[in-house]
């Protein structure tokens, strides 16, 4: 079952929420999101609780609560997300009512004591019992469901004792500044809450759907269907991630990688759903659905990232729990030692005890992680920095080694063919590969060759030898029984004769090179050019050669040299040759290691990790096993789907600069965290003795509580100003 929550101001709350369902017979797996609201929970079906149940406990703690399965999102037209709704003012919220009404009975209560001096207190009496009420009752359902030390809890034993030992006005007083403090922290909380809303809202409710006879109807865009034909206008967003099939246009993709340079694209080239369309119309044959487009998927690992724990965040909400009781504690010393050891006033001490409570409130303290947490997630979403959690952001900041994948990571991953050498007099004729003399066609016939064992191969290399065979117009012959040996070569067999393509190093291993041979090889690498040698399985013959060149990226230099500068270590890791590293390894100034297989690349990771804590940037599938062993694994956002998936940190727009970021955001929020901690912990220190000595009383008690929680939260929303490393 899943649920929208509402009205939770900081990560206790969710805490306050686990507890109580957790006590409920039949429930389990249950899953709060603060950030998004969202609950998630498992129910028995032979339970004795029913979903009744769940809502009634909810409600009884002060929540509001509605239901978002999927089959009332199927039957509502719109699937919109329970986020993307309109937003109430404060004064609109239940909370925002209560603190006028109280603001309003305050003032009256205050006229009144003017007026009618000796009717003073029994008006702010008033103000007390009808502010604190819904605490109290509050108060009593958490304690019954398992959180006894509740603000709600302290605030309404402070405020009564108070009223008792006829402190009225500082009773109210109190009230009133609870109220407004868990005003102010529902508005922080509804702020924090505002980036996952603008991302449900970068995808357009409608689309224009194609039928067979080129017929337009408007639809959902939540009822596409993989291969529906949709027509995006000139102004238009996208409706769904898929591919032209007619038109170009440039388009603003913006919204999704944050790259603000407009894109132009053509048929065949793939679009996301939220882009905007700037000039021409689009015919576009949709790939996704609404649930599993690019947009739903950056919601859902947002969501996930805010719901996951950061260590900190861990050790400081269990910190809390042991926190609370203990200043309890010191408050009913306070109240009973003085008077019954040293004949003080049980008044004044029942005073500075109910302060003493107030003081106790963990709020801030827990308040102080998760706050700067999601700030910093959502700093890193908005300059396209997918960050899969609090635990990867705290980790990528303790970085002092980043390893980097060559291919498509420090280069732009679009070899282009450079070279082709034909070594025999061969071609295929008729089904058959005969001998004949050599002549000008020799080099197209092994790039034929070359582009039909490649065929079956995804790798860019490959990709980029199809694609250039392809725009020489030449004929691809039909191979059969293509595999691959991962890290070392692709097979195939054309015209009945077994074929592969490796690395020269892997084909010194299984064929025989000339000296001839191998001084081209080398020519050709000692120009940063990749190699790939195509030979006759069976009978051990080199046939022929192609060379690529994989340009770096624009900023892959600036990148490496933004990381120096703030004393991270940078090592290429490729499965390249050593010449072509090497080469590029010189440009960069970067540490190196070459002709390394998937394996290869584990066994150094992992004996870097022995001294250091090491991230891993990759973008294909051979990447992710090393993504997954790194303390931080790091895509590049055009990579692979295996490998954003498998790292806990996505690059969408594949800028090296970006990692020098990602680590400047992440130590910027480890001292947000730093701050906020000792802000909290320094200024209850502070109260609490002035309190113990009678310096300050009921109301500077609420105030530092409700102040220290709203200045952790604006010290916190002061991350989504973070510009990046300088």
């Amino acid at each position: 079952m899943q649920y929208r929550i509402e009205g939770m101001d900081c990560a206790s709350c969710v805490r306050k929420i686990e507890t109580a369902l957790a006590r409920m017979p039949g429930v389990s797996d249950i899953q709060l999101n603060f950030a998004t609201e969202k609950l998630e929970l498992t129910l028995d079906s032979d339970s004795e609780t029913q979903f009744s149940d769940v809502e009634k406990t909810i409600k009884r703690l002060g929540f509001g609560i509605s239901a978002t399965t999927d089959q009332a999102i199927a039957a509502d037209g719109t699937g919109d997300n329970p986020l993307d709704t309109q937003q109430q003012h404060w004064w609109q919220t239940r909370k925002g009512k209560q603190v006028v009404g109280l603001g309003i009975l305050m003032s009256a209560a205050y006229a009144l004591a003017l007026v009618f001096p000796d009717y003073g207190m029994w008006a702010f009496a008033i103000a007390v019992i009808v502010g604190v009420f819904p605490f109290a009752r509050k108060s009593m359902t958490l304690a019954m469901t398992g959180t006894p030390f509740s603000i709600e809890m302290l605030m309404s034993i402070a405020a009564i004792g108070a009223l008792i030992i006829g402190e009225a006005e500082e009773a109210a007083a109190v009230v009133f500044l609870f109220s407004v403090g868990e005003l102010l922290e529902s508005v922080a909380a509804d702020h924090a809450r505002a980036g996952i809303r603008a991302l449900a809202s970068l995808v357009p409710k409608t689309a224009i759907l194609l039928d067979a006879q080129g017929g337009q109807r408007d639809v959902p865009a939540v009822s596409l269907q993989v291969n529906d034909l949709v027509l995006v206008r000139p102004g238009d967003k996208v409706s769904a991630d898929g591919v032209i099939v007619q038109g170009n246009s440039s388009l603003d993709d913006s919204p999704v990688t944050g790259e603000s340079i407009p894109v132009t694209k053509a048929i065949g080239d793939a679009v996301f759903a939220g882009s905007i369309n700037i000039e021409g119309a689009l015919q576009v044959r949709v790939e996704k659905t609404a649930a599993d487009n690019t947009i739903a998927r950056i919601i859902t690992l947002v969501e996930q990232a805010q719901a996951s724990k950061a260590p900190t965040a861990r050790f400081i909400e269990k910190f809390s729990r042991y926190y609370t009781p203990a200043v309890m504690a010191i408050a009913a010393l306070v109240i009973i030692v003085p008077p019954l050891a040293m004949g003080g006033e049980w008044a004044t001490w029942l005073y500075r005890g109910f302060a003493l409570l107030l003081i106790a409130c963990p709020c801030a303290l827990i308040l102080s992680t998760p706050a700067a947490i999601a700030s910093g997630l959502a700093v890193g979403t908005r300059r396209g920095l997918l960050i899969k959690g609090g635990s990867a952001l705290e980790t990528i900041g303790r970085v002092n080694v980043v390893a980097f994948d060559k291919t498509g990571t420090l280069t732009e991953g679009k070899p282009r063919v450079t070279d082709v050498i034909a070594f025999t007099q061969r071609h295929i004729a008729q089904g058959h590969i005969v001998q004949e003399h050599i002549g000008s066609e020799s080099q197209n016939e092994v790039l034929a060759l070359f582009a039909s064992v490649e065929s079956a191969s995804s790798h860019p290399l490959a990709k980029a030898i199809i694609d250039h065979a392809k725009a020489t117009n030449i004929s691809i012959p039909v191979a059969s029984r293509a595999y691959a040996t991962a890290g070392k070569a692709v097979h195939a067999t054309i015209a009945g004769r077994p074929l592969a393509i490796g690395s020269p190093v892997y084909a010194a291993n299984e064929t025989s090179i000339s000296l001839e041979q191998n001084a081209q090889i080398e020519a050709l690498q000692n120009e940063g050019k990749t190699v790939s040698v195509l030979f006759d399985e069976q009978s051990r013959e080199l046939l022929g050669l192609v060379a690529l060149r994989d340009e770096l990226r624009e900023d892959a230099q600036a990148g490496v040299a933004q990381l120096k500068a703030m004393g991270v270590r940078s090592v290429m890791l490729t499965g390249d040759n050593r010449l072509t590293a090497q080469a590029l390894a010189s440009h960069l100034e970067i540490e190196w290691q070459a002709e390394l297989l998937p394996e290869d690349k584990l066994r150094l990771l992992n004996e870097m990790k022995g001294n250091s804590k090491v991230a891993m940037i990759g973008d294909g599938i051979n990447d992710a096993p090393a993504l997954a062993t790194a303390d931080v694994g790091i895509a590049m956002g055009g990579g692979t789907d295996v490998a954003i998936e498998t790292a806990d940190i996505a690059l969408l727009k594949s800028r090296v600069t970006d990692v020098a970021h990602l680590i400047a955001l992440s130590r910027a929020t480890m001292s947000n965290i730093h701050q906020n901690v000792i802000f909290a912990l320094g200024l209850k220190s502070i109260f609490l003795i002035t309190t113990v000595l009678g310096i300050t009383g009921l109301w500077i008690a609420v105030l530092a509580d409700t102040g220290a929680t709203v200045l952790v939260t604006l010290n916190a929303l002061r991350l989504l100003r973070f510009k990046g490393a300088s």
